[in-house]
């Protein structure tokens, strides 16, 4: 549901600590909202409480794995204790894996959809129930992608997980029709953060030049989180139903509904260019 104002508004953020979701909870603190942020390591948090504060707004933070849903039940406890239902719930955290499906060992898997599906579920149980308790409009925020809508080679891993939180959203979507929760499924396109930049997450059989030219095509082609920041903040304030942000995302989804064929070759060639194959 649509949020015109967000100041004094409590917002979530589930990894906070870098890229789309520190970018996020600069950009809602801005608009006067109060942070809750997690990530799963405290030093980024605390570089991003101090400049979230300097805002006039508070911010609180906490160090969840989300995958592990005891912590995250008991992040939640200690949240509603401290600041009651939010207002805002963005599932944000996620992580990547690059490599080719069969020079890919499968032990990467369940990590990346413990991270990528199971974070948002569990951000979603815990949080909701009190969301609709509390009354009032209210939007959730689970974080895609446009590899959600439609993948590129050499992200297997990644790509299903993504197709399972846009899932995931829809069905929240249909099932939250009666209450004042909003569901926005954000889809970023090429963004030019830390997830494709560390050595974590890449098949040994990928080499380092394969890397470096990813990384390339990122830094020239991608946008800033700030953008998907910006564009996230605007789908609460209008209550959107999918949030379509940075290069390629509206493209990749409205051509796909004109032509499944033309845009899988579309991204083959595109993923010979960038070093996806």
């Amino acid at each position: 549901m649509a949020i015109a104002n967000l100041k004094d508004k409590q917002v979530l953020i589930t990894g906070a600590g870098s890229g789309i979701g520190r970018a996020a909870a600069i950009a809602f603190a801005r608009r006067g909202a109060n942070i809750v942020a997690s990530d799963i390591q405290l030093g980024p948090l605390e570089a991003v409480k101090q400049e979230i504060e300097t805002f006039g707004v508070t911010c609180l933070i906490y160090v969840v794995d989300v995958s592990n849903e005891t912590a995250m039940k008991e992040f939640a406890a200690s949240v509603h204790e401290k600041v009651g239902a939010v207002d805002v719930l963005i599932n944000n955290a996620g992580i990547a894996y690059f490599g080719l499906f069969l020079e890919s060992d499968l032990e990467h898997w369940p990590r990346v959809l413990n991270v990528n599906v199971m974070g948002v579920v569990h951000g979603c149980r815990y949080f909701i129930p009190q969301m609709i308790a509390a009354g009032g409009p209210r939007q959730v925020l689970n974080v895609a992608s446009s590899a959600g809508n439609f993948p590129a080679p050499s992200m297997a891993a990644y790509a299903a997980s993504k197709h399972a939180v846009a899932g995931f959203s829809e069905v929240l979507k249909m099932e939250l029709a009666d209450t004042q929760i909003g569901i926005t499924t954000v889809c970023p396109g090429v963004i030019n953060t830390a997830i494709v930049t560390t050595g974590a997450g890449v098949a040994p059989s990928v080499p380092a030049s394969q890397i470096a030219k990813l990384q390339a095509y990122y830094l020239a082609k991608g946008c800033s989180p700030d953008v998907v920041a910006a564009d996230m903040v605007r789908a609460v304030e209008k209550g959107q139903d999918i949030c379509l942000t940075g290069p390629g995302a509206a493209l990749v989804f409205h051509l796909k509904r004109l032509s499944l064929r033309l845009v899988r070759m579309a991204t083959v060639v595109s993923a010979r260019r960038m070093g996806y194959l």
